[in-house]
């Protein structure tokens, strides 16, 4: 009976990490919808850059047209950094979820080798897994203020 206990107390132990993953899930998940929003905000502002130029062919532009494709232009670099913030909140959060799977196995193998010095390599792997929510989590945050930045100068450019 008392090996039962053990057996429920590892499988309690295994799915500690299993929560970490779910919650990474949400972060890529939500972090995922902003990159399509990003992406299909670049092509917007490329296809109006495109029809700009287009229209006003081989003529000089007007100040407007200078002052929409000086914004366009901004925007567009705020953008793609925007875009590559995104980019390394997911592969945070997905190397977070690698180490909280290698968390779980190494729980696992130290109960069937029956190994207590596993217990270190379970400590880093999960700390690791924490600290590379951690990153996923500021970039997060500070592709938010990129992206207030960018509608702030929007506004302003248009007043």
């Amino acid at each position: 009976m008392g090996n039962q206990i053990t057996i429920v107390q590892v499988i309690t132990l295994m799915l500690a990490p299993g929560i970490m993953i779910s919650a990474c899930g949400l972060l890529i998940l939500g972090m995922n919808n902003k990159y399509s929003l990003v992406v299909n905000r670049i092509r917007l502002l490329n296809e109006e850059k495109r029809r700009l130029v287009a229209q006003a062919g081989e003529r000089e532009f007007t100040y407007e047209e200078n002052v929409r494709l000086h914004s366009l232009s901004r925007q567009l670099t705020a953008l793609g950094f925007r875009v590559k913030l995104v980019r390394n909140s997911v592969v945070s959060d997905t190397v977070a979820v690698g180490f909280f799977v290698l968390t779980s196995l190494s729980i696992g193998v130290g109960y069937i080798l029956n190994n207590a010095n596993v217990n270190y390599l379970v400590t880093v792997l999960f700390l690791a897994g924490m600290l590379s929510v951690l990153c996923g989590v500021v970039y997060a945050a500070y592709e938010s203020i990129k992206g207030y930045d960018i509608i702030r100068f929007e506004v302003k450019t248009d007043e």
